[in-house]
Protein backbone atom coordinates (compact mmCIF):
# COMPACT_ATOMS: atom_id res chain seq x y z
CA UNK A 1 0.00 0.00 0.00
CA UNK A 2 1.30 3.44 -0.95
CA UNK A 3 0.92 6.53 1.21
CA UNK A 4 1.75 10.20 0.69
CA UNK A 5 5.10 11.72 1.44
CA UNK A 6 3.52 13.72 4.26
CA UNK A 7 2.30 10.49 5.86
CA UNK A 8 5.73 8.93 5.39
CA UNK A 9 7.23 11.97 7.12
CA UNK A 10 5.03 11.59 10.20
CA UNK A 11 5.53 7.81 10.38
CA UNK A 12 9.29 8.28 10.11
CA UNK A 13 9.29 10.82 12.94
CA UNK A 14 7.58 8.22 15.13
CA UNK A 15 10.16 5.61 14.14
CA UNK A 16 12.92 8.07 15.02
CA UNK A 17 11.27 8.67 18.42
CA UNK A 18 10.91 12.40 17.82
CA UNK A 19 8.72 13.80 20.58
CA UNK A 20 8.91 17.51 19.79
CA UNK A 21 9.10 19.79 16.74
CA UNK A 22 9.59 23.55 16.69
CA UNK A 23 8.13 25.09 13.57
CA UNK A 24 6.26 27.68 11.55
CA UNK A 25 3.82 26.66 8.81
CA UNK A 26 3.63 27.99 5.26
CA UNK A 27 2.25 27.11 1.84
CA UNK A 28 4.43 24.26 0.62
CA UNK A 29 4.58 22.43 3.97
CA UNK A 30 0.82 22.48 4.62
CA UNK A 31 0.52 18.78 3.67
CA UNK A 32 2.98 18.02 6.49
CA UNK A 33 1.12 20.21 8.95
CA UNK A 34 -2.17 18.56 8.03
CA UNK A 35 -0.74 15.13 8.80
CA UNK A 36 0.84 16.36 12.04
CA UNK A 37 -2.54 17.77 13.04
CA UNK A 38 -4.31 14.48 12.30
CA UNK A 39 -1.69 12.37 14.07
CA UNK A 40 -1.51 14.74 17.09
CA UNK A 41 2.08 13.67 17.60
CA UNK A 42 4.86 14.48 17.87
CA UNK A 43 4.11 17.61 19.86
CA UNK A 44 4.53 20.78 17.79
CA UNK A 45 5.43 24.19 19.21
CA UNK A 46 4.54 27.19 17.06
CA UNK A 47 7.34 29.76 17.16
CA UNK A 48 7.13 33.45 16.20
CA UNK A 49 10.19 33.47 13.92
CA UNK A 50 12.02 30.66 12.12
CA UNK A 51 15.36 31.63 13.69
CA UNK A 52 13.70 31.02 17.04
CA UNK A 53 12.61 27.57 15.88
CA UNK A 54 16.18 26.50 15.17
CA UNK A 55 17.54 27.97 18.41
CA UNK A 56 14.78 26.14 20.31
CA UNK A 57 15.71 22.87 18.58
CA UNK A 58 19.33 23.64 19.48
CA UNK A 59 18.50 24.30 23.16
CA UNK A 60 16.41 21.14 23.25
CA UNK A 61 19.35 19.15 21.84
CA UNK A 62 21.97 20.63 24.16
CA UNK A 63 19.93 20.08 27.30
CA UNK A 64 18.51 16.62 26.48
CA UNK A 65 21.23 15.04 24.37
CA UNK A 66 18.64 14.16 21.72
CA UNK A 67 18.41 15.43 18.14
CA UNK A 68 16.49 18.72 17.91
CA UNK A 69 14.00 19.18 15.07
CA UNK A 70 12.77 22.32 13.30
CA UNK A 71 10.23 22.55 10.47
CA UNK A 72 9.75 25.63 8.27
CA UNK A 73 8.37 26.57 4.90
CA UNK A 74 10.22 27.57 1.72
CA UNK A 75 11.82 30.86 0.69
CA UNK A 76 12.03 33.33 3.59
CA UNK A 77 10.98 30.61 6.01
CA UNK A 78 14.06 28.64 5.03
CA UNK A 79 16.46 31.59 4.84
CA UNK A 80 15.39 32.75 8.31
CA UNK A 81 16.91 29.53 9.72
CA UNK A 82 20.45 30.24 8.53
CA UNK A 83 21.73 31.98 11.69
CA UNK A 84 20.38 29.18 13.87
CA UNK A 85 21.94 26.53 11.63
CA UNK A 86 25.31 28.31 11.65
CA UNK A 87 25.12 28.59 15.45
CA UNK A 88 24.55 24.84 15.79
CA UNK A 89 27.29 24.10 13.26
CA UNK A 90 29.94 26.15 15.08
CA UNK A 91 29.09 24.45 18.38
CA UNK A 92 28.58 20.93 16.95
CA UNK A 93 24.95 20.53 18.01
CA UNK A 94 22.81 17.71 16.54
CA UNK A 95 19.71 19.19 14.90
CA UNK A 96 17.74 18.35 11.75
CA UNK A 97 16.07 21.26 9.97
CA UNK A 98 13.29 20.39 7.52
CA UNK A 99 12.64 23.14 4.98
CA UNK A 100 9.84 23.33 2.45
CA UNK A 101 10.68 23.78 -1.21
CA UNK A 102 8.75 24.58 -4.38
CA UNK A 103 7.76 21.58 -6.56
CA UNK A 104 10.74 19.91 -8.24
CA UNK A 105 9.56 21.01 -11.70
CA UNK A 106 9.82 24.66 -10.60
CA UNK A 107 13.22 24.51 -8.91
CA UNK A 108 15.54 26.95 -10.65
CA UNK A 109 12.68 28.90 -12.26
CA UNK A 110 12.50 31.71 -9.66
CA UNK A 111 9.15 30.43 -8.47
CA UNK A 112 7.25 32.16 -5.66
CA UNK A 113 9.08 31.68 -2.37
CA UNK A 114 11.89 29.67 -3.91
CA UNK A 115 15.32 29.79 -2.30
CA UNK A 116 18.30 27.50 -2.81
CA UNK A 117 18.59 26.64 0.86
CA UNK A 118 20.95 23.76 0.12
CA UNK A 119 23.39 26.13 -1.58
CA UNK A 120 22.90 28.87 1.00
CA UNK A 121 23.62 26.60 3.97
CA UNK A 122 26.31 24.40 2.42
CA UNK A 123 29.16 26.09 4.36
CA UNK A 124 27.40 25.71 7.74
CA UNK A 125 25.90 22.21 7.77
CA UNK A 126 27.34 18.81 8.48
CA UNK A 127 25.32 17.47 5.55
CA UNK A 128 22.23 18.36 3.52
CA UNK A 129 19.65 16.65 1.32
CA UNK A 130 17.29 17.76 -1.43
CA UNK A 131 14.69 14.99 -1.63
CA UNK A 132 13.45 14.58 -5.21
CA UNK A 133 11.50 11.32 -4.95
CA UNK A 134 8.91 10.34 -2.35
CA UNK A 135 10.27 6.80 -2.13
CA UNK A 136 13.59 8.21 -0.83
CA UNK A 137 12.06 10.24 1.99
CA UNK A 138 12.08 7.68 4.84
CA UNK A 139 15.67 6.59 4.09
CA UNK A 140 16.80 10.22 3.86
CA UNK A 141 15.26 11.06 7.23
CA UNK A 142 16.94 8.06 8.86
CA UNK A 143 20.30 9.09 7.40
CA UNK A 144 19.84 12.73 8.42
CA UNK A 145 19.30 11.82 12.09
CA UNK A 146 22.19 9.34 12.01
CA UNK A 147 24.61 11.88 10.55
CA UNK A 148 23.48 14.66 12.89
CA UNK A 149 24.01 12.57 16.03
CA UNK A 150 27.09 10.43 15.33
CA UNK A 151 30.77 11.26 15.12
CA UNK A 152 31.18 15.00 15.60
CA UNK A 153 27.54 16.12 15.87
CA UNK A 154 26.11 18.88 13.72
CA UNK A 155 23.12 20.27 11.84
CA UNK A 156 21.61 18.53 8.82
CA UNK A 157 19.20 20.26 6.41
CA UNK A 158 16.55 18.26 4.55
CA UNK A 159 14.82 20.22 1.77
CA UNK A 160 11.35 18.93 0.86
CA UNK A 161 9.71 19.93 -2.46
CA UNK A 162 5.93 20.08 -2.29
CA UNK A 163 5.36 17.34 -4.86
CA UNK A 164 7.47 14.95 -2.77
CA UNK A 165 5.01 15.53 0.08
CA UNK A 166 1.84 14.91 -1.90
CA UNK A 167 3.02 12.09 -4.18
CA UNK A 168 2.72 8.51 -2.93
CA UNK A 169 5.17 5.66 -2.36
CA UNK A 170 5.50 2.51 -0.31
CA UNK A 171 6.65 3.20 3.23
CA UNK A 172 9.97 1.50 3.92
CA UNK A 173 11.97 2.72 6.89
CA UNK A 174 15.50 1.25 7.11
CA UNK A 175 16.19 -0.84 10.19
CA UNK A 176 19.86 0.13 10.08
CA UNK A 177 21.67 3.06 8.51
CA UNK A 178 24.82 2.26 6.53
CA UNK A 179 26.53 5.05 4.59
CA UNK A 180 29.58 3.86 2.70
CA UNK A 181 31.34 7.23 2.71
CA UNK A 182 30.58 8.03 6.36
CA UNK A 183 32.29 5.87 8.96
CA UNK A 184 33.19 7.94 12.06
CA UNK A 185 35.91 6.49 14.26
CA UNK A 186 34.49 5.61 17.66
CA UNK A 187 37.19 3.52 19.36
CA UNK A 188 40.52 5.07 20.29
CA UNK A 189 43.70 3.36 19.13
CA UNK A 190 45.21 1.43 22.05
CA UNK A 191 48.81 2.35 21.18
CA UNK A 192 48.01 6.06 21.05
CA UNK A 193 46.24 5.80 24.39
CA UNK A 194 49.33 4.09 25.83
CA UNK A 195 51.47 6.97 24.48
CA UNK A 196 49.17 9.43 26.20
CA UNK A 197 49.45 7.50 29.47
CA UNK A 198 53.25 7.49 29.12
CA UNK A 199 53.25 11.25 28.60
CA UNK A 200 51.06 11.76 31.65
CA UNK A 201 53.34 9.59 33.76
CA UNK A 202 56.35 11.59 32.59
CA UNK A 203 54.80 15.05 32.97
CA UNK A 204 55.35 17.22 36.03
CA UNK A 205 52.84 19.98 35.21
CA UNK A 206 49.86 18.45 33.33
CA UNK A 207 46.57 20.22 32.56
CA UNK A 208 43.33 18.81 31.16
CA UNK A 209 41.82 21.27 28.66
CA UNK A 210 38.16 20.35 28.17
CA UNK A 211 35.80 21.51 25.41
CA UNK A 212 32.21 21.01 24.34
CA UNK A 213 33.02 17.60 22.89
CA UNK A 214 33.12 16.28 26.45
CA UNK A 215 29.44 17.11 26.87
CA UNK A 216 28.49 15.78 23.43
CA UNK A 217 30.17 12.48 24.26
CA UNK A 218 28.48 12.21 27.68
CA UNK A 219 31.94 11.56 29.08
CA UNK A 220 31.93 13.79 32.18
CA UNK A 221 32.01 10.76 34.47
CA UNK A 222 35.20 9.45 32.87
CA UNK A 223 36.73 12.95 33.01
CA UNK A 224 36.15 13.06 36.76
CA UNK A 225 37.83 9.70 37.20
CA UNK A 226 40.85 10.84 35.19
CA UNK A 227 41.26 14.20 36.89
CA UNK A 228 40.88 12.88 40.43
CA UNK A 229 42.66 9.59 39.80
CA UNK A 230 45.78 11.25 38.36
CA UNK A 231 45.46 14.52 40.35
CA UNK A 232 45.40 16.70 37.24
CA UNK A 233 43.84 20.20 37.23
CA UNK A 234 41.03 20.86 34.75
CA UNK A 235 40.24 23.96 32.73
CA UNK A 236 37.12 24.23 30.60
CA UNK A 237 36.25 26.24 27.53
CA UNK A 238 33.02 28.22 27.41
CA UNK A 239 31.41 25.26 25.65
CA UNK A 240 32.85 22.76 28.13
CA UNK A 241 31.46 24.39 31.28
CA UNK A 242 29.58 21.90 33.41
CA UNK A 243 31.82 18.98 32.43
CA UNK A 244 33.64 19.17 35.76
CA UNK A 245 32.12 20.59 38.96
CA UNK A 246 33.03 24.23 39.53
CA UNK A 247 33.52 23.64 43.26
CA UNK A 248 36.05 20.83 42.80
CA UNK A 249 39.49 21.87 44.03
CA UNK A 250 41.00 20.67 40.73
CA UNK A 251 38.80 23.00 38.66
CA UNK A 252 40.72 26.01 37.34
CA UNK A 253 37.68 27.64 35.77
CA UNK A 254 37.37 28.82 32.19
CA UNK A 255 40.47 29.72 30.19
CA UNK A 256 41.05 32.22 27.41
CA UNK A 257 40.09 35.82 26.71
CA UNK A 258 37.87 36.15 29.79
CA UNK A 259 39.21 33.13 31.62
CA UNK A 260 40.51 32.99 35.15
CA UNK A 261 44.02 34.04 36.05
CA UNK A 262 44.80 30.58 37.41
CA UNK A 263 43.61 28.79 34.28
CA UNK A 264 45.55 30.99 31.88
CA UNK A 265 48.72 30.81 33.97
CA UNK A 266 48.47 27.03 34.34
CA UNK A 267 48.05 26.55 30.58
CA UNK A 268 50.94 28.92 29.90
CA UNK A 269 53.30 26.93 32.17
CA UNK A 270 52.06 23.37 31.66
CA UNK A 271 54.42 20.74 30.26
CA UNK A 272 51.57 18.49 29.09
CA UNK A 273 48.33 19.91 27.74
CA UNK A 274 45.70 17.22 27.16
CA UNK A 275 42.95 18.65 24.95
CA UNK A 276 39.70 16.72 25.24
CA UNK A 277 36.99 17.56 22.72
CA UNK A 278 38.28 21.12 22.28
CA UNK A 279 39.32 22.90 19.08
CA UNK A 280 41.90 25.50 20.17
CA UNK A 281 39.62 28.41 19.30
CA UNK A 282 41.26 31.83 18.97
CA UNK A 283 39.36 33.10 22.06
CA UNK A 284 41.11 30.34 24.02
CA UNK A 285 44.61 30.49 22.58
CA UNK A 286 45.26 34.20 22.21
CA UNK A 287 48.60 34.68 20.46
CA UNK A 288 49.20 31.28 18.91
CA UNK A 289 53.00 31.10 19.14
CA UNK A 290 52.83 31.91 22.87
CA UNK A 291 50.12 29.40 23.72
CA UNK A 292 51.30 26.52 25.95
CA UNK A 293 54.71 26.78 24.30
CA UNK A 294 56.40 24.68 27.02
CA UNK A 295 53.96 21.82 26.56
CA UNK A 296 53.70 18.51 24.82
CA UNK A 297 50.21 18.71 23.29
CA UNK A 298 47.92 15.69 23.26
CA UNK A 299 44.58 16.03 21.48
CA UNK A 300 41.66 13.61 21.78
CA UNK A 301 38.80 14.21 19.36
CA UNK A 302 36.28 12.20 17.37
CA UNK A 303 36.95 14.43 14.35
CA UNK A 304 40.45 13.89 12.90
CA UNK A 305 40.25 17.16 10.91
CA UNK A 306 40.30 19.12 14.20
CA UNK A 307 43.66 17.71 15.25
CA UNK A 308 46.67 19.97 14.50
CA UNK A 309 44.33 22.43 12.79
CA UNK A 310 45.36 25.43 14.92
CA UNK A 311 48.01 24.10 17.30
CA UNK A 312 50.57 21.41 16.46
CA UNK A 313 49.65 18.17 18.23
CA UNK A 314 52.34 15.72 19.41
CA UNK A 315 50.03 12.90 20.54
CA UNK A 316 46.84 12.60 18.46
CA UNK A 317 44.08 10.23 19.58
CA UNK A 318 41.05 9.91 17.32
CA UNK A 319 37.94 8.44 18.85
CA UNK A 320 34.87 8.96 21.00
CA UNK A 321 35.89 10.65 24.25
CA UNK A 322 33.96 8.27 26.45
CA UNK A 323 35.68 5.28 24.89
CA UNK A 324 39.15 6.87 24.94
CA UNK A 325 38.92 8.11 28.53
CA UNK A 326 37.57 4.79 29.79
CA UNK A 327 40.58 3.04 28.23
CA UNK A 328 43.00 5.69 29.48
CA UNK A 329 41.64 5.38 33.02
CA UNK A 330 42.06 1.62 32.86
CA UNK A 331 45.69 1.99 31.78
CA UNK A 332 46.43 4.54 34.50
CA UNK A 333 44.88 2.37 37.23
CA UNK A 334 47.27 -0.45 36.34
CA UNK A 335 50.34 1.75 36.78
CA UNK A 336 51.79 1.91 40.25
CA UNK A 337 52.15 5.68 40.45
CA UNK A 338 51.52 7.88 43.45
CA UNK A 339 49.86 10.62 41.42
CA UNK A 340 49.11 12.81 44.42
CA UNK A 341 52.75 12.93 45.45
CA UNK A 342 53.94 13.29 41.87
CA UNK A 343 51.81 16.38 41.18
CA UNK A 344 51.95 17.89 44.67
CA UNK A 345 54.34 20.70 43.74
CA UNK A 346 52.35 21.57 40.60
CA UNK A 347 49.05 21.67 42.45
CA UNK A 348 50.64 23.85 45.12
CA UNK A 349 51.74 26.31 42.43
CA UNK A 350 48.25 26.28 40.93
CA UNK A 351 46.82 27.05 44.39
CA UNK A 352 49.10 30.10 44.58
CA UNK A 353 47.67 31.37 41.30
CA UNK A 354 44.17 30.71 42.67
CA UNK A 355 44.88 32.88 45.68
CA UNK A 356 46.72 35.60 43.79
CA UNK A 357 43.94 36.86 41.53
CA UNK A 358 40.48 35.57 42.31
CA UNK A 359 37.41 36.70 40.40
CA UNK A 360 36.16 39.79 42.20
CA UNK A 361 34.31 43.07 41.82
CA UNK A 362 33.84 46.24 43.85
CA UNK A 363 30.57 46.45 45.76
CA UNK A 364 28.84 49.83 45.71
CA UNK A 365 25.99 50.65 48.09
CA UNK A 366 22.59 50.70 46.34
CA UNK A 367 24.23 49.98 42.96
CA UNK A 368 23.56 46.62 41.36
CA UNK A 369 26.69 44.98 40.05
CA UNK A 370 26.00 42.50 37.24
CA UNK A 371 28.30 39.95 38.88
CA UNK A 372 26.16 40.19 42.03
CA UNK A 373 23.05 39.33 40.01
CA UNK A 374 24.74 36.16 38.72
CA UNK A 375 25.79 35.23 42.25
CA UNK A 376 22.22 35.73 43.47
CA UNK A 377 20.88 33.55 40.64
CA UNK A 378 23.37 30.88 41.67
CA UNK A 379 22.49 31.21 45.36
CA UNK A 380 18.72 31.17 44.86
CA UNK A 381 18.71 28.19 42.47
CA UNK A 382 21.45 26.31 44.36
CA UNK A 383 22.70 25.22 40.95
CA UNK A 384 19.56 23.17 40.33
CA UNK A 385 18.56 24.88 37.09
CA UNK A 386 19.34 25.08 33.40
CA UNK A 387 21.02 28.34 32.41
CA UNK A 388 21.17 29.88 28.98
CA UNK A 389 22.83 33.13 27.99
CA UNK A 390 22.70 35.69 25.29
CA UNK A 391 26.06 36.93 23.99
CA UNK A 392 28.36 39.62 25.36
CA UNK A 393 29.15 40.72 28.89
CA UNK A 394 26.14 38.85 30.29
CA UNK A 395 27.54 35.64 28.80
CA UNK A 396 31.01 36.10 30.26
CA UNK A 397 29.80 37.03 33.75
CA UNK A 398 27.54 33.98 33.72
CA UNK A 399 30.47 31.77 32.68
CA UNK A 400 32.66 33.24 35.42
CA UNK A 401 30.27 33.35 38.38
CA UNK A 402 27.82 30.46 37.99
CA UNK A 403 28.76 27.29 39.83
CA UNK A 404 27.95 24.44 37.48
CA UNK A 405 27.87 20.89 38.77
CA UNK A 406 26.48 18.95 35.82
CA UNK A 407 26.82 18.93 32.04
CA UNK A 408 23.95 20.13 29.83
CA UNK A 409 22.98 22.86 32.30
CA UNK A 410 24.80 25.79 30.64
CA UNK A 411 23.69 26.56 27.08
CA UNK A 412 25.38 29.35 25.17
CA UNK A 413 26.45 30.28 21.65
CA UNK A 414 30.21 29.82 21.71
CA UNK A 415 31.57 29.63 18.18
CA UNK A 416 29.26 32.03 16.35
CA UNK A 417 28.46 34.29 19.31
CA UNK A 418 24.83 34.72 18.31
CA UNK A 419 22.95 37.53 20.02
CA UNK A 420 19.33 36.46 20.46
CA UNK A 421 20.26 32.81 21.06
CA UNK A 422 19.60 32.50 24.77
CA UNK A 423 15.85 33.05 25.07
CA UNK A 424 14.67 30.64 22.36
CA UNK A 425 17.30 28.11 23.49
CA UNK A 426 15.86 28.40 27.00
CA UNK A 427 12.39 27.66 25.61
CA UNK A 428 13.77 24.55 23.90
CA UNK A 429 15.35 23.39 27.16
CA UNK A 430 12.16 24.16 29.09
CA UNK A 431 10.12 22.12 26.59
CA UNK A 432 12.53 19.23 27.13
CA UNK A 433 12.37 19.56 30.93
CA UNK A 434 8.99 21.08 31.91
CA UNK A 435 9.63 20.78 35.66
CA UNK A 436 13.08 22.39 35.65
CA UNK A 437 13.84 26.01 36.47
CA UNK A 438 15.24 27.55 33.28
CA UNK A 439 16.84 31.00 33.36
CA UNK A 440 18.09 33.05 30.41
CA UNK A 441 20.78 35.55 31.44
CA UNK A 442 20.51 38.40 28.95
CA UNK A 443 21.65 41.86 28.01
CA UNK A 444 19.23 44.62 27.11
CA UNK A 445 20.58 44.62 23.54
CA UNK A 446 20.57 40.91 22.71
CA UNK A 447 17.23 40.10 24.35
CA UNK A 448 15.46 42.30 21.81
CA UNK A 449 16.66 40.18 18.90
CA UNK A 450 14.17 37.38 19.61
CA UNK A 451 11.89 38.99 22.18
CA UNK A 452 8.86 38.01 20.07
CA UNK A 453 9.22 34.46 21.37
CA UNK A 454 7.51 35.67 24.55
CA UNK A 455 4.37 34.78 22.59
CA UNK A 456 5.61 31.19 22.29
CA UNK A 457 6.50 31.06 25.98
CA UNK A 458 3.07 32.26 27.09
CA UNK A 459 1.08 30.16 24.60
CA UNK A 460 2.80 26.91 25.62
CA UNK A 461 3.21 27.82 29.30
CA UNK A 462 6.98 27.56 29.23
CA UNK A 463 7.95 29.35 32.46
CA UNK A 464 11.38 30.58 31.37
CA UNK A 465 12.77 33.44 33.46
CA UNK A 466 14.67 36.15 31.56
CA UNK A 467 17.08 38.10 33.75
CA UNK A 468 18.19 41.24 31.90
CA UNK A 469 21.46 42.85 33.00
CA UNK A 470 20.32 46.23 31.76
CA UNK A 471 23.15 48.73 31.44
CA UNK A 472 21.76 50.76 28.54
CA UNK A 473 24.65 49.72 26.30
CA UNK A 474 25.74 46.99 23.96
CA UNK A 475 27.99 46.16 26.86
CA UNK A 476 30.88 44.24 25.33
CA UNK A 477 31.04 46.63 22.38
CA UNK A 478 31.17 49.56 24.83
CA UNK A 479 33.90 47.84 26.86
CA UNK A 480 36.11 47.52 23.79
CA UNK A 481 35.35 51.11 22.82
CA UNK A 482 36.34 52.24 26.31
CA UNK A 483 39.60 50.30 26.41
CA UNK A 484 40.78 50.52 22.81
CA UNK A 485 38.87 53.36 21.10
CA UNK A 486 39.32 56.27 23.49
CA UNK A 487 35.88 55.90 25.13
CA UNK A 488 34.19 56.87 21.88
CA UNK A 489 30.92 54.99 22.35
CA UNK A 490 29.95 54.94 18.69
CA UNK A 491 26.36 53.69 18.34
CA UNK A 492 26.61 51.28 21.28
CA UNK A 493 24.14 53.08 23.56
CA UNK A 494 20.77 51.31 23.92
CA UNK A 495 19.06 53.73 26.32
CA UNK A 496 16.14 54.11 23.90
CA UNK A 497 14.59 50.75 24.69
CA UNK A 498 11.11 49.45 25.50
CA UNK A 499 9.66 49.25 28.96
CA UNK A 500 10.43 45.56 29.44
CA UNK A 501 7.87 45.22 32.23
CA UNK A 502 5.04 46.55 30.07
CA UNK A 503 6.27 44.41 27.19
CA UNK A 504 6.16 41.28 29.36
CA UNK A 505 2.66 42.16 30.53
CA UNK A 506 1.51 42.85 26.96
CA UNK A 507 2.39 39.26 26.10
CA UNK A 508 0.79 37.92 29.26
CA UNK A 509 4.06 37.30 31.09
CA UNK A 510 5.23 38.64 34.46
CA UNK A 511 7.53 41.63 34.78
CA UNK A 512 9.79 42.74 37.64
CA UNK A 513 11.79 45.97 37.72
CA UNK A 514 14.81 45.74 40.01
CA UNK A 515 16.83 48.83 40.97
CA UNK A 516 18.47 47.81 44.28
CA UNK A 517 20.63 44.81 45.25
CA UNK A 518 18.15 43.70 47.93
CA UNK A 519 15.42 43.33 45.30
CA UNK A 520 17.21 40.74 43.16
CA UNK A 521 16.61 37.60 45.25
CA UNK A 522 12.94 38.37 46.05
CA UNK A 523 12.20 38.91 42.34
CA UNK A 524 13.90 35.62 41.46
CA UNK A 525 12.04 33.72 44.17
CA UNK A 526 8.70 35.18 43.10
CA UNK A 527 9.30 34.36 39.43
CA UNK A 528 10.35 30.80 40.26
CA UNK A 529 7.31 30.30 42.49
CA UNK A 530 4.90 31.72 39.88
CA UNK A 531 5.93 29.19 37.20
CA UNK A 532 5.06 31.67 34.46
CA UNK A 533 7.22 33.28 31.76
CA UNK A 534 8.90 36.24 33.43
CA UNK A 535 11.23 39.15 32.77
CA UNK A 536 13.38 40.49 35.61
CA UNK A 537 14.83 43.80 34.41
CA UNK A 538 17.87 44.64 36.55
CA UNK A 539 19.27 48.17 36.30
CA UNK A 540 22.97 47.35 36.69
CA UNK A 541 26.10 49.47 36.90
CA UNK A 542 26.36 50.99 33.43
CA UNK A 543 30.10 50.90 32.76
CA UNK A 544 31.09 47.74 34.57
CA UNK A 545 33.65 45.70 32.61
CA UNK A 546 34.38 41.98 32.35
CA UNK A 547 37.76 41.09 33.85
CA UNK A 548 40.12 39.34 33.43
CA UNK A 549 40.44 40.25 29.77
CA UNK A 550 43.11 39.31 27.24
CA UNK A 551 43.43 42.01 24.56
CA UNK A 552 43.12 40.80 20.97
CA UNK A 553 46.39 39.34 19.70
CA UNK A 554 48.02 39.11 23.14
CA UNK A 555 49.12 35.88 24.83
CA UNK A 556 46.69 34.59 27.43
CA UNK A 557 49.06 35.23 30.34
CA UNK A 558 49.01 38.98 29.58
CA UNK A 559 45.65 39.71 31.15
CA UNK A 560 44.03 42.98 32.07
CA UNK A 561 42.98 42.27 35.65
CA UNK A 562 41.15 45.49 36.53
Amino acid sequence: MEITGAEIFVKSLAKLKVDLIFGYPGGVVLPLYDELFKAMKPRHILVRHEQGAVHMADGYARSSGKVGVALVTSGPGATNTVTGIATAYMDSIPIVVFTGQVPTALIGNDAFQEADIIGITRPCVKHSYLVTDTKDLARTMAEAFYIASTGKPGPVVVDLPRDVLVNTAKYQFPEKVEIRSYKPTRTGHVKQIEKLADALQKAERPVLYVGGGMISANAAGELGKLARGACVPVTETLMGLGSFPTADKLNLGMLGMHGTYRANMAVTHTDLLIALGARFDDRVTGKLDEFAKEAVVAHVDVDPTCISKNIRCHIPVVGDLKDVLAKLNAVIRKRKVNWKSKHKAWLSRVDEWKSANKLSYTVRKNKIKPQFVIEEIDRVTKGDAIFTTEVGQNQMWAAQYLRLNKPRTFLTSGGLGTMGYGFPAALGAQAAFPDKVVIDIAGDGSIQMNIQELGTAVQYRLPVIIVILNNGFLGMVRQWQQLFFGRRYAYSCTEFQPDFIKLAEAYGALGFHVTRPDQVAPALNEAIKARRPSIIDCAVEREENVYPMVPAGAPINKMLLA
